[in-house]
């Protein structure tokens, strides 16, 4: 069976992977709050779709998937947050959410959370020590989520990234994706993130996304910190004869140990994060 590896078939191919659909721009799975989905694709990775109109540009969150796991972990925080509309009490939260994403970092938020009024909120469980059935409980509450053609710009709305990852709602990855059978490779992916993507913006600040992937269908590279002109991409790849590159792959393309097995949400917890939750308690603390 040929595979579709332009840019949006490369986009489909993730998606299907991560989540079992291709997480059609225009056919989202969320949109209004509570019309999220409830449960990951078995055939996927444990990913969901998110839509890119739930993404606040202002706040450089996916809205509606952090309101989905604070219902469902912390109802009665997220109730008083008031994260079913668009409220005076829902600003203040995700500008206080916001600054510390700023201040901290995506990943030491995620990992100890914030604290907020007179609520202690936890933003992610780890991966649950062995036989802690409540503990995987709360891993299984995490939502990761892939969205395509994420319009992250507050000035020029068209400008759009191929892919977006999100945990909980926070954004933690980005990806430009291109094509070299149309004479597109990795190398003009790193071109598009050094010439078209505003380390400016807030999205790009350094901290927030943790990563940004340039990827075709030979190589990956990826870089922590966009400083335009100046960014600095490393390769990804598995090495191929006591070399550089990845080995031919039979049964699909040469990069998708990326998504099959980077990128599952266990796999992505352990290299990140690196974290063991080991109490299940509400407030317990999550330890690296």
């Amino acid at each position: 069976m040929t595979t579709d590896t332009s840019e949006r078939g490369l986009e489909r191919l993730i998606c299907r992977a991560l989540t079992g659909s291709p997480c059609d721009p225009g056919r989202s799975e969320a949109g209004a709050a509570g019309a999220v989905a409830d449960r990951p694709a078995v055939y996927g990775s444990g990913w969901v779709c998110g839509a890119p109109g739930d993404y606040d540009r202002e706040y450089c969150v996916d809205w509606a998937q952090l309101a989905a796991f604070l219902r469902a972990t912390q109802p009665e925080a997220a109730g008083a947050l008031d994260l079913a509309q668009d409220s005076p009490t829902r600003r203040k939260f995700l500008a206080r959410l916001q600054g510390e994403v700023s201040r901290r970092g995506t990943i030491a938020v995620l990992r100890r959370g914030i604290k907020h009024a007179a609520h202690n909120l936890d933003l992610f469980y780890g991966t649950p020590s062995p036989g802690n059935v409540k503990a995987a409980e709360r891993f299984a509450a995490n939502r990761f989520s892939v969205t395509r053609q994420l319009r992250y710009s507050r000035d020029e709305t068209q400008l759009a990234l191929d892919l977006c990852l999100f945990i909980n709602g926070l954004a933690l990855a980005t990806f430009e994706l291109k094509n070299s059978l149309t004479k597109q490779t990795v190398e003009d992916a790193v071109q598009q993130y050094r010439r078209d993507r505003d380390p400016r913006e807030k999205l790009f600040e350094f901290g927030r996304c943790v990563v940004h992937f340039a990827v075709d269908d030979h190589e990956v590279r990826f870089s922590t910190h966009l400083k335009g002109k100046a960014s600095w991409f490393l390769p990804f790849s598995q090495g191929w004869n006591d070399g550089a590159g990845n080995p031919p792959n039979p049964n699909g393309l040469k990069t998708d140990y990326l998504w099959k097995r980077v990128l599952t949400r266990e796999g992505l917890t352990d290299t990140v994060f690196g974290l063991t939750y080991e109490s299940a308690g509400a407030g317990d603390a999550i330890s690296p």
